[in-house]
């Protein structure tokens, strides 16, 4: 290949730096897990991930980041991250440094550091739809559900169905009884209409306190246990969660949530008034086949996971997917922390990561 020719296949070529980006943003942001310190937790992990990005021979611009709703000190949307060489592949990317600061503040389960990089198709803007509100509604359900209801579109799938018939339809597509069905719902105020739906049909609920990503992404891992994601969390989240589903083959539906008349004004005078009630699929999120998602743990969740400390090892696990391939790889890495380094953006060296974790 000369130097003039760019790759056939950029994604496959550059999958597993993003992958070394978010392994290297869970190991630096573990530290903080359980200190009540949620912004020091995400600070560690921005710094990681661009520390990574410096290295990495791409065109990123961050399309999607973090801090529209707590002013979280985050990658923003409109950075650009990567080399920036001439002949480098251009990248979309929505990420979030640690999905679940809350738990990891407290030492709870079902924190992550999630990354997603999409190139644009020829003649489109974007791959990753940016979402100007702070929250959506979501409803995700498994590949055999959206491939059912794909061929039979009457189907009572959908945000404005009545939930009870969603479970009772999903559980006959995957052959099972209403009450063996498990539904994850977010821990919000917000999210109690589904709450007592679920308990009024019998079927089974799962609720999380906060990282409404790996439950997004539940409902399409067969040995999840999760059968559907339902409620309302985070725009950016939810594109995330989009690009996962791509790669995995399930579903998701959502909407625009608003939270406020002054959101309400703001969304229409940015020219989304006529988008209100449109309901975007996974497809609308995350365009295009040329998706990466990745993400490691850093506490326990349904996804991943977290980071186990033995002596002087470090044991991650990561899960990197693409959409044109449908590959998923799981990778448990064992880190030495008497040889490992992270390169940090703040100081622009390696840093010992016995020096991080301890």
């Amino acid at each position: 290949m000369t130097s003039s020719e760019k790759p056939a296949d950029p994604e496959r070529i550059i999958e597993f730096e993003f992958l070394r980006a978010t392994e290297a943003a869970a190991l630096n942001a573990m530290r903080w897990a359980g200190r009540g310190e949620k912004e020091s937790a995400d600070e560690a992990a921005c710094d990681a991930i661009r520390g990574i990005f410096d290295l990495m021979d791409i065109r990123g611009e961050v399309v999607i980041g973090e801090g529209i709703k707590d002013e979280a000190p985050g990658l923003f949307k409109g950075e650009k991250v990567g080399k920036w060489g001439a002949e480098d592949s251009v990248f979309d990317i929505a990420l979030d440094p640690v999905d679940g600061t809350t738990n990891i503040s407290k030492g709870m389960p079902n924190s992550i550091a999630c990354i997603a990089a999409a190139i644009p198709e020829e003649g489109s803007d974007s791959a990753l739809q940016d979402i100007p509100a702070f929250y959506m509604t979501k409803l995700a359900y498994p590949q055999k559900v959206r491939l059912a209801w794909m061929a039979d579109p009457s189907l009572p799938l959908s945000l404005d169905a009545p939930f009870e018939e969603v479970i009772k339809l999903t559980a006959r597509i995957l052959e099972k009884d209403v009450r063996d069905i498990v539904v994850m719902v977010l821990d919000r105020p917000r999210n109690q209409p589904w709450v007592d739906i679920t308990r009024k049909t019998g079927a089974q609920l799962r609720m999380i306190a906060d990282g409404d990503i790996t439950a997004a992404l539940a409902p399409a891992f067969e040995d999840s246990g999760i059968d559907l994601y339902v409620g309302i969390g985070g725009s950016p989240e939810g594109v995330l969660s989009a690009a996962g589903l791509r790669c995995l083959g399930g579903g998701m539906q959502a909407k625009i949530w608003v939270s406020s008349e002054e959101e309400r004004e703001s969304l229409i005078k940015e020219g989304w008034g006529d988008r209100l009630d449109e309901t975007f699929r996974s497809k609308d999120l995350a365009q295009g086949s040329s998706i990466i998602f990745c993400a490691t743990g850093i506490t326990d969740s349904p996804l991943l996971n977290g980071i186990k400390v033995t002596g002087h090892h470090v044991t991650t696990h990561s899960v990197l997917m693409r959409a044109k391939s449908r590959t998923v790889r799981y990778v448990e890495a064992v880190h030495n922390l008497e040889a490992k380094t992270i390169r940090l953006r703040s100081t622009g060296k390696e840093e010992s990561l016995l020096n991080q974790i301890r």
